[in-house]
């Protein structure tokens, strides 16, 4: 993948406004938006490797993802809002449950200093939130996040700092090469706590035991 490229970002916009739209995804010709991918063991790239990624949009014109298995590190959830000043910081014990025990991810290496929401879709912010498939949508604006703080936001969420993103035939052609599985998604899997375990999970999912994969397979 080349995340830094011009290529990549127009394919962003253009996969994401095409998703908005109705345009490639219901045509029938085989996008995966709403679903899972799922690296290969044989994924030389490390910044993939074991990932598990929800396409948030997939066109002609490029993909758009969001790996929802690798934590950012120490990063809190309570304390980015403080950053953020969504909050004061006497405010960190008053917040709602979910608002505590949100989980921030490392969404992918784009733009790793912007937010992305997933989130379930009983949450929608007019000309801000983009639905995916029934059960899940995207969010990339600070009022989801002073939503969840003041205990109105969605059920379910998780926020990652950067995205994965493609260009134009740039995803068909890395499962062509067996770099990628992918499944249908599911909402327990994405927004599940235990990030350590979506890998297996997913491959579960796929009917597949992970100490059986070789280079031999390139979709489910």
């Amino acid at each position: 993948m080349n995340p830094a490229s011009k290529t990549s970002k127009i394919g962003l916009r253009k996969a994401t406004e095409a998703k908005a739209t109705g345009d490639d995804a219901d045509s029938g010709s085989g996008y995966l938006d709403g679903q899972l991918l799922v690296a290969m063991p044989v994924m030389e790239d490390e910044r993939f490797a074991r990932s598990v990624i929800y396409l948030c949009a997939h066109s002609s014109e490029g993909a758009m993802g969001i790996i929802v298995n690798r934590p950012a590190g120490s990063i809190d959830f309570p304390e980015l809002l403080v950053q953020l000043q969504i909050i004061p910081e006497a405010d960190q014990i008053k917040l709602p449950e979910n608002a505590e025990s949100m989980k921030v991810l490392k969404g992918g290496p784009v733009e790793t200093g912007r937010g992305f929401v997933l989130h379930s879709s009983d949450f929608f912010l007019e000309d801000a939130t983009l639905p995916i498939d029934d059960d899940i949508c995207l969010t990339a604006t600070l009022d989801i996040l002073k939503a969840i703080a003041s205990g109105k936001g969605p059920r379910h969420a998780l926020l990652a700092l950067g995205y994965a993103g493609w260009a134009p035939g740039q995803l068909e052609s890395e499962i062509q090469e067996n770099g990628w599985l992918h499944c249908p998604a599911d909402s327990d899997l994405v927004f599940g706590t235990d990030a350590e375990d979506k890998y297996s999970r997913a491959l579960r999912k796929i009917g597949i035991d992970p100490g059986t994969l070789s280079n031999a397979a390139g979709h489910a």
